[in-house]
C-alpha cells in the first residue's frame, strides 16, 4: 500500500484553486490562525499538519471536495468538533474537511420519533431540537456543548445514557455518506425494519472517518422523562457497587438510566479543585456510586422506587451510606461530582488514560487486579478508575505520583498499556470502549485484535478507500509508513 507523499506545489495550487472556485474563497483557508485549532488533539498529545482547511456548506460541496482531492491524491481528515481523545482527528498532511457549516435540522417527525440532521450540528443543539418537539435525544457526554453529531456517529460515541439507550450506533436509523471517490450514498431512511441487503450504515458508524464522511443522519427520538431521582452512595468496594446495580436493576428495570462509579481519590480531587461542589456524605468510603432512575409515565415516583432499592441494599450490607437529591438542583449537584472528575484530574498532573470495558460480572476483579498491578509497577501511583459502571465501561486513569515530573510519567504510557490491557484481554474485555481506536490505540489493536477481524477491517478499508485517502493511518494502517501511534 502506498505511503502518502506531500503533493507538489503545482498540484496543490491547482487543487486549492478548483476548491475555491466551487466552495468559495472563505471556505478554503490556509492561514495558521484557521488551521491551528484543527491540527492538535484535544489533550495536546499530538500535533499534525495540513495544507488547508475546507469548510463546505452542503453535501454537494463535500462530494466535490472529496472527488477533487481523490483526483489529486490528497488525503482528507474529516472534522466535527475535534473533541476526540485518541488522536483520530489529527491530520498528517493533506487537508482537513470541517463540517461546522452543515448544521441544519432537515426534518423532525414526532409521530415516527425521528430527527434528520446534518453532521455538523452540535450535540447539545440536537438535544435541544428534540426537546422543542417534546421528545428526547438521549446521547449525552461531557463534550456535548462542542462535539458534533457527525463525529459522534463516526466514533460510535457512548456517554452516560448508554445503560438505558445504547451507544450512538443504537440511535441511528439512516445515514447520508460521501464515499472516498466523491459519490453520495443516500441511506436516509427512518425505518425501524429494513432488511433489503447489508445494513451499510453500520460500516460507517464507528469507522472514525476512514471509510466515508457522514454528512447527515436520521436519529431515533424517545419520550421525554417527566421525573427523575438521583442518589449518591458510599460503598465498601466495587463488588458492592455491582451488587447495588443488580438490586436497582431488578427493582426498577428500564427505569434505571444511569449508574456511574468513582473512587475515593476521584471524589477528593473534585472536592479539592472544582468550585461550587460539596461533600455529599459524611465520612469517606472506598467507592462511590451515582444512581439515576427516571420515568416518562405520569404519576410514577422514581424517588420512592430508588429509596426502596437503596433500603434493600443497605439491609444486605451493600451500601454504607446514601443520599437522594431532594430537587433538580440537588440532582444536578450530585451529577456534577461525577461530570467534573476528568477536569479535576488534570489538576493533579499527568494522567495515563485507558478507556476499557469488561463483562459486568468481571468488573470488580478487573479493578482490584489492575490497580494492584499498576501500583506495584510504580509505587506512589494514584489510580483513578471511574465511569460508566452500569455498561461495563471504565476510564482506568492513572495520576502521576506526587512530585514526579509529568514528562517522565507520560513516557511510561506504553508500559502501563501492557499491564492494563493484558488484564482486560484476559478477562474478555475491550481495550477501546467508547473513545475509539484513532491513532493512540492503533498499534494496541494490532497486539490484541483477532487476526481474522483485523484482516476483514483491512479488506473493508481497501475496498471502500483503495487509495487510503480518508483519515489514513487511523484504526488500521494501510500505508507503508503510518504516523507514530503513541504520544
Amino acid at each position: 500500500m502506498p505511503a502518502h507523499a506531500e503533493p507538489d506545489d503545482a498540484r496543490l495550487t491547482a487543487l486549492l484553486s478548483d476548491l475555491r472556485a466551487r466552495l468559495g474563497e472563505a471556505a478554503v483557508q490556509t492561514d495558521d490562525a484557521a488551521l491551528g485549532p484543527h491540527l492538535a488533539e484535544a489533550r495536546g498529545l499530538y500535533r499534525g499538519r495540513a495544507a488547508a482547511l475546507l469548510r463546505p456548506a452542503d453535501t454537494g460541496e463535500v462530494a466535490f471536495a472529496v472527488e477533487a482531492c481523490a483526483r489529486a491524491g490528497v488525503p482528507i481528515v474529516a472534522h466535527g468538533g475535534n473533541t476526540g481523545l485518541v488522536g483520530g482527528g489529527v491530520p498528517h498532511g493533506g487537508v482537513v474537511l470541517s463540517l461546522e457549516r452543515m448544521t441544519r435540522v432537515r426534518d423532525i417527525d414526532p409521530v415516527s420519533a425521528t430527527l434528520t440532521v446534518e453532521a455538523g450540528a452540535i450535540l447539545a443543539e440536537v438535544q435541544a431540537a428534540a426537546d422543542r418537539a417534546g421528545m428526547l435525544f438521549p446521547l449525552s457526554l461531557a463534550a456535548e456543548g462542542s462535539c458534533r453529531i457527525g463525529g459522534n456517529i463516526a466514533t460510535n460515541a457512548g456517554g452516560t445514557n448508554v445503560l438505558a439507550y445504547g451507544n450512538a450506533r443504537d440511535l441511528v436509523l439512516g445515514l447520508e455518506v460521501v464515499l472516498a471517490d466523491g459519490r453520495i450514498w443516500n441511506g436516509l431512511k427512518g425505518l425501524r425494519k429494513n432488511n433489503a441487503g447489508y445494513d451499510l450504515k453500520h460500516l460507517f458508524i464507528g469507522s472514525e472517518g476512514t471509510l466515508g464522511i457522514v454528512t447527515a443522519a436520521v436519529l431515533k427520538l424517545f419520550p421525554k422523562p417527566l421525573a427523575r431521582a438521583v442518589a449518591f452512595c458510599g460503598l465498601a468496594s466495587p463488588a458492592d457497587a455491582l451488587a447495588l446495580l443488580e438490586t436497582v436493576r431488578r427493582r426498577v428495570g428500564a427505569g434505571l438510566t444511569g449508574f456511574e462509579v468513582l473512587p475515593r481519590f476521584g471524589l477528593e480531587i473534585v472536592l479539592r479543585h472544582v468550585p461550587g461542589v460539596s461533600r455529599p456524605l459524611q465520612g469517606t468510603h472506598h467507592t462511590y456510586a451515582l444512581v439515576e432512575v427516571s420515568t416518562a409515565r405520569p404519576g410514577d415516583d422514581p424517588a420512592a422506587a430508588l429509596e426502596e432499592a437503596l433500603g434493600e441494599a443497605m439491609e444486605a450490607g451493600r451500601v454504607e451510606d446514601a443520599t437522594i437529591g431532594a430537587s433538580e438542583a440537588q440532582n444536578a449537584g450530585l451529577w456534577k461530582l461525577r461530570e467534573t472528575l476528568p477536569e479535576a484530574q488534570t489538576r493533579e498532573g499527568g494522567s495515563i488514560k485507558h478507556d476499557v470495558s469488561v463483562p459486568l460480572s468481571k468488573l470488580p476483579a478487573f479493578l482490584e487486579e489492575a490497580e494492584a498491578a499498576c501500583v506495584q509497577a510504580m509505587p506512589g501511583l494514584r489510580p483513578c478508575a471511574f465511569g460508566h459502571f452500569g455498561d461495563g465501561n471504565i476510564h482506568f486513569n492513572l495520576s502521576q505520583p506526587e512530585g514526579m515530573e509529568k514528562a517522565a510519567f507520560l513516557a511510561e504510557w506504553e508500559r502501563f498499556n501492557r499491564i492494563v490491557h493484558d488484564i482486560v484481554d484476559r478477562l474478555d474485555g475491550s481495550i477501546a470502549a467508547e473513545h475509539g481506536v484513532g491513532l493512540i490505540k492503533r498499534d494496541e489493536l494490532l497486539h490484541y485484535g483477532d487476526p481474522v477481524a483485523l484482516d476483514l477491517m483491512r479488506r473493508l478499508k481497501a475496498a471502500l478507500d483503495p487509495r487510503d485517502l480518508l483519515n489514513p493511518g487511523k484504526v488500521v494502517a494501510l500505508s507503508a509508513n503510518p504516523p507514530r501511534a503513541l504520544p
